[in-house]
Parts: structure tokens; sequence; C-alpha cells
């Protein structure tokens, strides 16, 4: 079957391999933990199991077409121009969608890897003299790991919102470093923007805006949602929870999540949209959600991982948020709940203030 090639270029840490059997025999005795996604891309059957982050609910099964799995890859390689032989690493779980396709991009693409645990912390010092050409992180491990980012000549970060702090970090590098736009069911990203001032010079492609692969189509719904087309990809649109302005055929801005709306008194708001006028006034992380509220039926609250001086914080707010957008609360929370990736899971950490509102602080 097609989708058990290896490319003839393909290196794992300078092996070559004749056939899947002896790159599957090579990977269970040197890196375990990618083998049972390894092992059911090598099969002859025209599917495989993938599984949702979770992050904004329970995570689920998905059931994944091999070609639709080719044919992301052949995107990304096509768009980035990463032609065999170029120097890849490899540090993110083939649990999920990110780690499983930086497998088929490397085997499609005839790439020579480097592999590293998808820890949060120094994942890199057995590399560090190394230097790559591509790679892809989840934004915990970008700030974990900031010194070696210089490393790579081009990197996307998924799996999570990239904080201002962050971003401030990294717009300067000498790096094209882009942030994408994908998820499980469009099996991994299907459109980058720029975070960094080199890759925005070098593709045209504007730091709030997010630019769609070749032959992905796009539109918006009656709520305003950004609708998927891809037929090589999914038979059926795919319709997004996700607010967004349509700029043209090819361009869009993220705004937030439809199912993350407040509605307070009658007015509704955008969490997402709030948290971008206030994300240079705090260095941890934090996230704009609601609570029930009486009269209001939801009130606006800001929770923030860890300790704030909230009196000061909450002047600060008031030149930087209007009279109905300002949260009635700021919570303490000591440490976010996170997925696997890193993303924080804004409703089970609500859901715990609710039902037991005496455990954070107010």
């Amino acid at each position: 079957m097609v989708w058990t090639h290896i490319h003839p270029d393909f290196e794992l840490e300078g092996h070559k391999f004749n056939a899947c059997r002896e790159f599957l025999r090579y990977v269970k005795e040197n890196y375990p933990a990618h083998f049972a996604f390894l092992n059911d891309w090598c099969q002859p059957d025209n599917t495989l199991i993938a599984f949702t982050s979770g992050s904004t609910g329970e995570p689920k099964s998905i059931k994944l077409d091999k070609k639709a799995m080719l044919q992301s890859a052949r995107r990304t390689i096509n768009f980035f121009n990463l032609k065999p032989g170029k120097r890849v690493l490899i540090n993110l779980s083939s649990d999920y969608i990110a780690g499983k396709m930086m497998w088929v991009r490397a085997l499609t693409g005839g790439w020579h890897v480097e592999v590293s645990a998808p820890d949060n912390k120094h994942i890199y010092q057995k590399l560090k003299n190394q230097s790559f050409d591509f790679g892809a992180m989840v934004p915990v491990q970008v700030q974990k790991n900031l010194d070696f980012i210089k490393h790579f000549k081009t990197l996307i970060i998924g799996g999570g919102v990239v904080s201002n702090r962050l971003q401030k970090s990294l717009e300067h590098l000498p790096v094209d470093i882009f942030a994408t736009y994908g998820m499980t069911e469009t099996v991994t990203h299907i459109a980058v923007k720029s975070l960094s001032k080199q890759a925005l010079y070098k593709y045209n492609l504007p730091t709030e805006v997010y630019r769609v692969f070749e032959g992905i189509k796009i539109d918006v719904d009656d709520r305003g949602c950004l609708i998927i087309k891809a037929p090589d990809l999914n038979h059926e649109p795919i319709i997004t929870n996700d607010v967004v302005r349509l700029i043209d055929k090819q361009h869009f801005q993220w705004l937030g999540r439809f199912d993350n709306i407040i509605n307070t008194g009658g007015l509704k708001f955008v969490p997402e949209q709030l948290e971008e006028k206030i994300k240079p006034l705090l260095s941890q992380d934090f996230f704009i959600g609601s609570l029930p509220h009486p009269v209001l039926g939801e009130e606006i609250v800001l929770l923030v991982e860890g300790k704030v001086d909230k009196p000061k914080l909450n002047k600060l707010l008031v030149k930087c948020l209007g009279k109905y957008e300002m949260p009635k609360k700021i919570i303490d929370v000591a440490i976010f709940l996170r997925t696997p990736s890193g993303k924080i899971r804004r409703k089970a950490i609500l859901q715990k203030i609710k039902s037991d509102p005496q455990k954070e602080g107010r």
C-alpha cells in the first residue's frame, strides 16, 4: 500500500531502512513510545484511530483515512518547501495527531530525523550543538526551551494559544516561526500565521491572519464560525465552533470559540477578544470565563494561574476594558488543569470552581 512506503532518503538518527519491518524493529527497540502508531501506520488498513485533545470536552476517538493523512503531509511539505534530506526534530507524542503527522511527513518527505522525548523542560540537551530545518512544538515546550529555538530554520507551534509574552520572545528571532490552525478532524493544521518578523517578511503573512493551504476552501456559517471544505481530507464540510473574521478566500482572523461566548445581562462577549486586550498586563497564564449570576445569567470572571495583586490588576483592567467587559471577580487558581499537549482546560476549571468555590482564591 502507498502509505507503508518509506521514502528512500528517510533516515532515523543516521539509519536507513529497506522495509517497514526493519524500520519497526528499530523503533520498537529504541523508541517504544512511538511504536504503536508507526506499527498501525505500516499496516495495510485504509484507516487508523486518533484521539482529540480534550481541550473543549472529553477526548473522543476519530477514524482517520491514511490517504487524507498523506495529502495533509504533502501540503505541509509543499508550503514550507521541505525537500528530501532536511534535518527534522520529532519531539511530540505520537498519541495525538500532531506527533503522528510529524512521522508521516518525515516518512513521506524523506527527512533525516532526530527524536527527543516530549518533556516540557530541557528536552534538547543532547541536541544543543545541532541545527534543524524544521520542527513542531506546543507552546509550553517553546517557553521552557527558548534558548534552543534559534537552532531551527522553520518552527511551527500548535496545540494551544501562544501568549503575548511568548510571542514577544519569538518575534525577533532569526527563525521562520508560525502558529498553526487545525484539529484532529482536519488531520492536523490547514492554515498558519506568522509569529516572527522573519516569517512575516518572507511569507508576506500578517501576524494576526491565518493563510490556508492550497486545496483548502473556507467559509463562515450564520454564527460567524469557520467552515472548512477539504474534499481530500473529509467528504463533508467541517463546521467548527471557531468564530472568525473572513478576510478573503485564503485568509481569516481567529476571534475565539463560539462555545466560550459569555451572555451577561443580554450582552455577548467573546472571551478571547477580551484576553487580547489584557495580555500586556499579565506575565502568568490566565483566561476569561463566566460563572452563574442570579440576575445577569452569567458574570465575567478573570482566572489567573498563581497569585496576583488583585487591587493593582483591577486598576489596570479599568484602563483597557469597557464598563460591561470588566470581570466581576478575579480568581486565583494555584495550577490550571491542562491537556497532555498543554492546552488549558477552561470548562473543567470553571466546573471545579462552581462545584467547590471555597477552594480557589477570590
